[in-house]
């Protein structure tokens, strides 16, 4: 199911599916800014990945005694949450542990969602509740897909990426099994810009580390329109789109990383982005601003 709220800058559409951003449009000019899942280029439009962040060991997980299948980000994604309460510029959505997920991963949880639209800008804020007897391990990211090109009139080499302050990022080589095994390299040495183009995400995405910049945004040459995310809480940060012409950048803060490629299938000694005891929370907030 759908659900809009609005305000004087934005018109946004969360649907319960995956606790999904499925669509944004800002009123000036009635652009729509989210990804429209195309299922034959790629049938999402902003997931959050829990309870892990990319692949994991042989797609299993080990945990309490027993096997569980484990797809790459998680199962959060792939479920409808459920609808708790609306006003006009906020809603909040909740997934919690059931017969289903259960099946694929053994622990109690609640996964919530509240999406708060202030001024240009969207909060999108999860919060991780342990309802389990034991400890919870998790891993957590975002994952939204920004369309472009914003018109008619530009294409996909119109746009670019932008850092805050000038990097040279290092990124994870996670190739040629989406898992981590040590290898590093350098995006690019000293950049305030990423152009976009054919080859950007040939080889997939680029996992970049230890950014220093407040925001990463993917910005329209010459006029100012873009989309900002602030990722300065994140240890993480990955840019994809499918290989070729990109139709969309997804922007993706992570607080985890995929299985070493040589880890341990065993939950508990997976690295994780927090271990909550029972009864505890965490949350976590993406900030993204439509900006003109």
């Amino acid at each position: 199911m759908d659900y809009k709220i609005e305000n004087e800058y934005l018109s946004v559409t969360v649907t319960t599916w995956g606790a999904q951003v499925k669509s944004v449009v800002r009123k000036c000019d009635g652009v729509e800014h989210i990804w429209q899942a195309d299922p034959e280029v790629w049938g999402y439009h902003a997931p959050i990945l829990f309870p892990h962040a990319g692949k994991v060991v042989d797609g299993i997980i080990e945990a309490k005694g027993g096997r569980y299948p484990a797809k790459q980000h998680g199962f959060a994604r792939n479920f409808a949450h459920a609808f708790v309460t609306q006003t006009q510029d906020t809603i909040v959505l909740e997934l919690t542990a059931s017969p289903e997920t259960l099946e694929i991963f053994p622990y109690a949880f609640s996964l919530i969602s509240t999406f708060t639209l202030e001024g240009d800008t969207i909060h999108h804020s999860l919060t991780v509740e342990n309802l389990d007897e034991e400890p919870l391990p998790f891993g957590i990211g975002y994952h939204p897909a920004f369309a472009i090109p914003f018109d008619g009139s530009h294409r996909a080499e119109d746009y670019e990426l932008r850092f805050s302050h000038s990097e040279s990022p290092i990124c994870l080589n996670c190739l040629p099994h989406g898992l981590v095994h040590g290898d590093v390299y350098h995006l690019a040495p000293n950049i305030r810009a990423i152009p976009i183009d054919d080859q950007l995400f040939a080889n997939d995405s680029h996992c970049m580390v230890n950014l220093r910049s407040e925001t990463l945004g993917l910005y329209e040459k010459g006029t100012g329109r873009g989309v900002v995310c602030r990722i300065e809480d994140f240890p993480y940060t990955l840019i994809w789109s499918k290989p070729g012409t990109p139709k969309f950048v997804c922007i993706e803060p992570w607080h985890s990383l995929p299985s070493p490629e040589k880890g341990s299938k065993k939950w508990e000694e997976k690295p994780a982005a927090a271990i909550l005891a029972p009864g505890e929370s965490w949350t976590c907030c993406l900030s993204t601003a439509f900006v003109r």
